[in-house]
């Protein structure tokens, strides 16, 4: 496959849709809009490419900085289409369903689909509008413009949001929207992945999620958009506090800890020993949720977001025993730093599927 151009792929759905492009083995070409736009620079992008995906914005200043940076983002990708010899046979816009609200947002984020789509007729290629409602999920910026991201910070870091206008919300995960855009599912199929909540409804669930999880459980994840919501709060959680401390009970006999309980659907646990200097790990799952449990031994735990070259690392032994959850687009692995043979166990919360294995290589 071509690579795919993207602009706003600093973002946060740029982030997001660039992971869902580099699990299924496509790479992304970051297009820069806004001053940073070199028409020669784009078009070499847009190039014979499948897909263009555009996705760079302005959704929070001036309403003047609203009108103008959509339009402005807008015909910078409309020019780049233009002169690219080849033009990508897809593009696709990152809308919202606020265009055409009678909001200065709504406006120019209408404005800035008809400058798109006039473009895409005029080279013969395929546009594709995508009304996007609330998004959610991992990494979002708390305080900006998601509500959900707020709630996780704040309950996250041991404080108690309020809902200031209680309405309903229609939610989206970054990653549902990350597949609409990138083709790997159908814009008709874009109502099914919706949740509409309401503000206390979402406040309730999360304080739920993190009450459980403050104890080491795991909720109930058998509905998709639980697992999301819940991925989503990890993120935070992770950020605040990475280890999960165990209770380790002993006596002549030996030990014992409890390492995992959940609250309702599936899951699946397995074992491995690890010979010292071997790691085991070296990738990232979109959705899954998975917890690491050093039993004997010494280990190091490195983990890496995506698309980034920071890498966290965790020490953790037998001796002193703590889960560890892998989060969501974070490439991670486990290294047996120790002497002796490591038992770790692995958790997750949903069966391997070898056809779907959610489990996508990249080294840390």
């Amino acid at each position: 496959m071509t690579p795919v151009p993207i602009t706003g792929a600093r973002g946060f759905l740029g982030w997001h849709t660039r992971g869902a492009l580099h699990a299924g083995g496509i790479e992304s070409i970051p297009v820069a809009v806004g001053a940073g736009f070199e028409l020669d620079s784009a078009v070499a992008a847009l190039e014979g490419a499948s897909r263009f995906i555009h996705i760079a914005g302005v959704n929070r200043a001036a309403d003047d900085d609203v009108r103008d940076g959509n339009i402005l983002f807008a015909q910078q990708a409309a020019d780049a289409l233009r002169r690219a010899e080849t033009p990508p046979a897809v593009v696709a816009y990152a809308n919202s369903t606020q265009a055409g609200n009678g909001s200065q947002y709504g406006a120019a984020k209408e404005q800035a689909a008809a400058i798109l789509a006039a473009a895409a007729d005029d080279r013969g290629v395929e546009f594709v509008d995508l009304k996007l409602p609330n998004l959610f999920g991992e990494h979002g910026r708390p305080f900006y413009n998601a509500v959900t991201s707020t709630f996780c910070h704040t309950l996250a870091n041991g404080g108690q949001p309020q809902v200031e206008n209680d309405k309903e919300l229609t939610l989206l995960h970054a990653q549902n929207a990350a597949d609409l855009l990138t083709g790997a599912v159908d814009p008709s199929e874009q109502d099914v992945l919706e949740r509409r909540v309401l503000v206390s409804e979402l406040l309730e669930m999360l304080s739920e999620f993190s009450g459980i999880y403050a104890t080491g459980a795991i909720p109930d994840l058998s509905d998709p958009f639980h697992r999301d919501l819940f991925n989503t709060y990890r993120a935070y959680a992770f950020e605040a506090s990475p280890e999960i401390p165990l209770v380790k009970h002993a006596d002549p006999r030996g030990s014992f800890f409890e390492m995992i309980r959940t609250h309702g659907g599936e899951s699946q646990a397995s074992f491995s020993t690890t010979v010292p200097g071997i790691s085991r790990g070296d990738h990232y799952h979109r959705r899954k949720v998975e917890r690491f449990t050093v039993l004997v031994g010494e280990a190091t735990i490195a983990l890496r977001k995506m698309f980034t070259d920071d890498v966290k690392e965790i020490h953790v032994t037998g001796d002193v025993p703590v889960s560890v959850d892998m989060p969501t687009l974070w490439s991670h692995k486990i290294t047996n730093t120790g002497s002796s043979t490591l038992f770790t166990s692995f958790w997750a919360n949903e069966l391997f599927d070898v056809d779907r294995p959610d489990t996508v290589r990249e080294l840390v």
